[in-house]
């Protein structure tokens, strides 16, 4: 009978055999040899990577053919498995490819945006790809251009309220902007704030102020659909008044978006009022008066005649023309037409 240790050593040897034949026959491809010429370790050691290195010519291939990421056949999208030698022992890891290294790069800015509750499509909004077919966004879109200039230059910025229809596009707005301002490391945070208001109400403790304080000491801040939520003692003082007056002392730049205009607030204020409801009276004067301070300034009746005697030609049409093409959003034009028919 033959010795155990003889019929190891040639099942050994046979195995060796199998493995430089199939590692031969490897190196026939173009694209194997490649990558064992770059493997700087002796071949006995190599063979025994064979079947490995087989995995990444083939991986190495389909990138070659590949003319964007979405067309990826790899087992990991994106990424090439591929060797690389660490103390003389082959290591085998996933190396991300020239197009994932691209979006990566490209969004990057998003780890600069904090979402609570919003769509995560929102990150994705862009400045560039902003509809400017309706002139009732042109001044908003003024307005937020020419605030990333002056917060770019270290500028004291404020933030606005934007109030419009269910599906006008406020948030989009503002969503760009913040994109915008975090591809260059400004960080900001948006949060729907009825749901906001919801989630902290359930939280405790360091979990409710770890939470709080984030949406406080955010850089920049949209808080989304203001006034959707059934405004409490709590949410008024605690929440909102205490996330404001930090924001106003320390200069932060607070947006907020809703479907309340000043003027409809106004009347609802006026018919609450009629009704003798007293406490809503005083949730919509609070909310009022937060919302005035993030208007654009108006111009007052002395501003306005002072630019209508500035000019040349006062007749209606020049005069309208004129602060509807200079000073739109910033002034009443009912207002314009009352000062000019005075004069």
């Amino acid at each position: 009978m033959k010795e155990i240790k003889d019929v190891i050593q040639n099942n050994y040897r046979f195995n060796n055999i199998d493995l430089e034949r199939n590692f031969d026959k490897a190196m026939e491809d173009d694209t194997f040899k490649k990558i064992v010429s770059k493997i700087k370790l002796s071949k006995d050691e190599i063979i025994k990577y064979t079947s490995l290195i087989k995995d990444s010519s083939l991986e190495l291939k389909n990138c070659a053919n590949c003319k964007n990421i979405m067309e990826c056949k790899n087992s990991v999208v994106g990424h090439i498995y591929y060797p690389e030698v660490q103390e003389e022992n082959i290591v085998f890891s996933y190396v991300p490819c020239k197009y994932k290294k691209k979006l990566d790069k490209d969004t990057e800015y998003k780890n600069n945006i904090s979402l609570f509750d919003m769509p995560k499509a929102i990150l994705e909004a862009s400045m560039k790809n902003i509809y400017t077919d309706d002139k009732n966004r042109l001044d908003a879109i003024k307005w937020l251009t020419t605030f990333i200039k002056k917060y770019e230059n270290n500028e004291k910025c404020k933030g606005l309220y934007l109030a419009g229809n269910f599906g006008c596009g406020k948030t989009y707005l503002v969503s760009a902007m913040f994109n915008e301002l975090a591809k260059k490391g400004i960080k900001s945070v948006t949060v729907y704030y009825p749901e906001f208001l919801r989630e902290l109400k359930g939280r405790f403790g360091e979990d409710y102020n770890e939470v709080f304080n984030k949406v406080r000491k955010a850089p920049l801040l949209l808080l989304d659909d203001i006034g959707a939520e059934t405004v409490t003692n709590w949410n008024r003082d605690e929440i909102l008044g205490s996330l404001l007056q930090y924001r106003m002392q320390e200069g932060l730049p607070t947006f907020f978006t809703s479907n309340n205009t000043i003027k409809e607030l106004e009347e609802e204020r006026k018919s609450y009022s009629e009704a003798n409801r007293e406490d809503k009276v005083k949730d919509i004067t609070y909310q009022m008066d937060v919302v005035s301070s993030y208007l654009p300034k108006m111009m007052s009746e002395e501003e306005i005649k002072a630019v209508i005697l500035s000019l040349s030609d006062r007749s209606i049409p020049t005069v309208m023309k004129h602060f509807k093409q200079n000073y739109n959003g910033m002034c009443d034009m009912g207002l314009v037409n009352k000062v000019l028919k005075s004069l």
